[in-house]
């Protein structure tokens, strides 16, 4: 016999939702069944389970140990996107965003990450001949990535589904503001109260939030603020805690453990 603990991390399909799998899979929903101790990545998680299997569920958030302070460029306004290209990612988003910025304005867009299939890849290539401001610089190392996101005045996240985005967690340590699609996965990370949201697949209100981070120093001061409210929620020490916390009186005894 032995405790079960389920961690959900995943997320791809139908915007709106954190999890697809747990409601359309049977072995998914087995397995949280089965699990003494379900974990999620960040509170709007716990809105994605049942009432029986809220009740065994802890929020962890994920950490990051970076150690870069924020350190933006000057002389332009830098945006960065950081992630491997795929659908659910919704990762030209930004791109599209920079269209509508006149082409006069000082600023560039870097995006971070691998093309999963050649029609991605194409489009960026498409993207980087259309407008010089914007930047695919490929798969980069975690430490060089990481570099570019400390020297960009924002990062935006416009998943149509996430579970988590641990580049939240690496944005809000170094302190970097983060334009983020309003579902659930992204509320949950930095709060229902930030200021830095826009719809999904809106790239006009994106425009907006960039130029209003761009032109507007309290309102860009506000975004960098909240997000280092949010700092300590992704501290190694603190997913430690509330891991050690989640397993703190399971065993194998406990009455939700089947047997193997």
């Amino acid at each position: 016999m032995h405790t079960r603990v389920t961690r959900r991390s995943s997320a791809s399909g139908s915007s709106g939702l954190i999890y697809r799998d747990i409601r359309e899979q049977a072995d998914a929903k087995r397995a949280l069944g089965m699990a003494t101790r379900l974990i999620v990545l960040q509170e709007a998680g716990l809105n994605e389970l049942s009432p029986a299997l809220r009740k065994k569920a802890r929020v962890v958030y994920q950490s990051s140990d970076v150690r870069l302070r924020h350190a933006p460029v000057t002389g332009r306004f830098r945006v960065a996107v950081i992630g491997h290209l795929r659908g659910e990612k919704d990762p030209f988003r930004a791109a599209l965003a920079l269209v509508r910025v006149a082409p006069t304005v000082p600023i560039e867009l870097l995006q971070i990450g691998s093309a999963l299939d050649p029609a991605m890849e194409a489009e960026c290539r498409v993207w980087g001949k259309r407008d010089k401001r914007y930047r695919w610089l490929g798969s980069l190392s975690h430490r060089r990535a990481m570099q570019w996101l400390s020297s960009s005045h924002v990062l935006v996240v416009s998943s149509v589904m996430e579970g988590g985005a641990n580049v939240i967690c690496e944005a809000a340590r170094m302190g970097v503001p983060v334009l983020a699609s309003r579902v659930p996965g992204n509320v949950g990370m930095l709060g229902r109260g930030y200021r830095g949201y826009f719809p999904l697949f809106d790239d006009k209100a994106l425009e907006r939030l960039i130029e209003r981070c761009r032109m507007d120093a309290r309102f860009y001061a506000s975004l960098k603020k909240s997000v280092l409210r949010r700092r300590s929620l992704f501290a190694p020490a603190a997913e430690k805690a509330a891991l050690q916390r989640a397993i703190r009186g399971l065993s194998s005894g406990h009455p939700g453990v089947k047997s193997g």
